[in-house]
Parts: structure tokens; C-alpha cells; sequence
């Protein structure tokens, strides 16, 4: 079954060979030249299915892709929770920060080999798609329960707002709970994503699950850090 992307990308060259490439590997790409185009085609008013990935341009004549990220995070249902794969201009480190803080799944910069967007579009829809990684109970700690069939999770109740790549990581912590893990262990254990040297991604992304899970992120009793190894998620919470 053919999966569905859309790129929002103002190239329409880069945006054209995109398609061509990714059609030869079993996808559909909608493009959009602009901002603007690209949210139209995710307004809930549409009567169109959310897209299975959004590839999503910094860079834009309209308007800041760090913008359009926010919006879509900000839609209701299904099309709130599309995954995000942005493209930021290599050396950026700052906006891919920023990306991954505002709910963005994954970012590559340009430019990039074709090679490498198939891989990482496929990581971020094996890791949204697959089965839960051992029994399916869902995880409780206190108020925080961690449902894997469902993935959701909620505290006291409350539905928290997780990327899927961050509901990943924060199952790889809970199902290892009291035990200190390395940056290189989290990443072994979501699988499906090479970092770069020296990369701050799973920092930003901790700091996002600690925001939504935590009663302080300034001051957190679920995920600590172990300075200078890792992370360990507390066994006993609340």
C-alpha cells in the first residue's frame, strides 16, 4: 500500500526530483510551493486524510517553517500528529533545536542524498507504526501511564502532547526504569536514527517529554540526568 507525503518546499526542482525518487520506493508526494499552500492542504475543512510525513522546508517565501510546524502541531486530530521531517540548512544547529522543541520528528540538512530522506522517512514511520517492543500492558508509574498498543500517554489523566519519536524514547527509559543509560544506549534501543557528532537532539528532546510528563521540567522526579553519562528514568514517582 502506497503511503502519502506531502512537501511544503518552495524548490520546485529539488521538490520534483524528490517525488520522482520517492515514487520509485512505493510513495505519493503532494507538493506545496509555499507555506500557506501547504497548511491549506492540512485544514481540517478539507476533507482530506492527514498525509502519513510532512517534509517540511525552513526556509519558505511565505513564511517560516518553524511557523508552519507550531500550526500544525496546533491542529486538531490526526493532522495534529502527522510526523515532521524538517529541512534546515546544514550548520543551523540552532533552528534544528528549535525544530525538534516545537514537535518536529526528525530533521536532515541540505543538502542532502536521497538516499539518506528514504531512510529517514522509513525510520520515522517504522518507529510510528510498529508493534510495541514487549508485552502490551501499559507502563504506571504513580500518575504516568505509558499505553504502548495506544501510544499514548497520560498523567493524572491528561493526555500529553509527544511526538512519536518522543513517546519511543520515553518507552526505551520507562521499560529500563531505574537503570542509568548512555545517550548511545537510548539511541540503540529506539533504533532507526543515526546521530551526528556531537549532536543535542536527544537533550531537546528530553526537554520536551520532561515538559509535557513532569509537574517542574526545571525540577524533575521522573527523567534525571546522570551528569556526564545519561539519563535514568526514577523508579519510584509522585
Amino acid at each position: 500500500m502506497r503511503q502519502n507525503l506531502l512537501m511544503i518546499e518552495d524548490d520546485a526542482r529539488l521538490a520534483s526530483m524528490v517525488a520522482e525518487y520517492l515514487d520509485q520506493s512505493g510513495f505519493t508526494v503532494a507538493h506545496a510551493g509555499d507555506g500557506h499552500s501547504g497548511l491549506a492542504r492540512l485544514a481540517p475543512d478539507t476533507g482530506l486524510d492527514a498525509p502519513d510525513l510532512v517534509i517540511l522546508d525552513l526556509m519558505l517565501p511565505d513564511m517560516d517553517g518553524l511557523e508552519i510546524c507550531r500550526r500544525i502541531r496546533a491542529l486538531p486530530g490526526a493532522m495534529g500528529h502527522v510526523p515532521v521531517l524538517m529541512l534546515t540548512a546544514k550548520g543551523d544547529a540552532m533552528d534544528r533545536i528549535i525544530g525538534l522543541e516545537i514537535g518536529a520528528d526528525d530533521y536532515l540538512p541540505k543538502p542532502f542524498e536521497p538516499r539518506e530522506l528514504l531512510a529517514r522517512i522509513r525510520a520515522i514511520l517504522r518507529r510510528k507504526g510498529e508493534a510495541p517492543a514487549s508485552n502490551s500492558k501499559a507502563l504506571r508509574f504513580g500518575t504516568l501511564e505509558i499505553d504502548r498498543d495506544a501510544r499514548t500517554v497520560t498523567v493524572g489523566g491528561k493526555p500529553c502532547d509527544l511526538t512519536s519519536y518522543q513517546f519511543d524514547l520515553l518507552v526505551a527509559l520507562a521499560e529500563r526504569a531505574g537503570r542509568v543509560l548512555t545517550r548511545d544506549q537510548i539511541m540503540e534501543a529506539v533504533r532507526g536514527r543515526e546521530l551526528e557528532a556531537f549532536d543535542r537532539s536527544i537533550d531537546v528532546h528530553m526537554g520536551r517529554i520532561r515538559a509535557a510528563i513532569e509537574v517542574d521540567a526545571k525540577d524533575p522526579k521522573r527523567i534525571l540526568t546522570v551528569r556526564g553519562v545519561g539519563y535514568v528514568f526514577a523508579r519510584q514517582q509522585d
